[in-house]
């Protein structure tokens, strides 16, 4: 059901779609359908968090693995973040383009797992630039908001047939992300 609604919603955009278009991609009648959701909202609900379980586990993967210093944590999320986009464009753009068609309340879920995320990046930075890895005089939050611009953003360039691979592309932001972030130490 959430894959036929992750398709309908990434060709006719959320707000263009219906209960109907949805039910017609999994060949049954829009009754049924209601049988499994209340609203339309119900299944972009869905998709979005089924986003977050699997950025979740990108995220306890990550802070899981052991002997690694801040920017080597950074580098590995970063990563595994823009592989996981890069493998999964539709949703993601879902994600990016509808999250603010959610009600006020499934919205806030959907934001407080996000902040989740910018935490730990923050506090990674954060040791980074304590342990003196990386520059102390740059604002750990700004340095969060570019990092995120970073792995965000892939979805709308990346095609999935171009000329470099997911994994190069990954490896090129993580890189990117971190010289940023290591800035200028002198």
């Amino acid at each position: 059901m959430l894959e036929a609604a992750g398709k309908v919603f990434a060709e006719r955009g959320y707000s263009e779609a219906s209960v109907q278009d949805v039910a017609d991609a999994l060949g049954i009648l829009k009754g049924s359908l209601y049988h499994y959701i209340e609203t339309k909202e119900d299944l972009l609900f869905w998709l979005l968090e089924e986003v977050h379980r699997d950025v979740e586990e990108i995220l306890g993967r990550v802070a899981a693995e052991e002997g690694l210093d801040p920017l080597q944590r950074l580098q590995a999320y970063v990563r595994e973040q823009v592989e996981y986009n890069l493998g999964n464009l539709q949703r993601i753009s879902i994600y990016y383009h509808d999250m603010d068609r959610l009600s006020d309340d499934r919205l806030q879920q959907i934001l407080d797992q996000r902040h989740a995320h910018e935490r730990f990046v923050n506090k990674l930075i954060r040791e980074a630039q304590d342990q003196g890895l990386a520059d102390p005089a740059l604002d750990a939050r700004v340095l969060t908001n570019c990092l995120f611009g970073t792995v965000i953003w892939t979805y709308r360039w990346y095609r999935p047939n171009g000329k470099i691979s997911r994994e190069r592309i990954a490896n090129l932001c993580a890189d990117f992300a971190l010289n940023g972030i290591v800035g200028s130490r002198d």
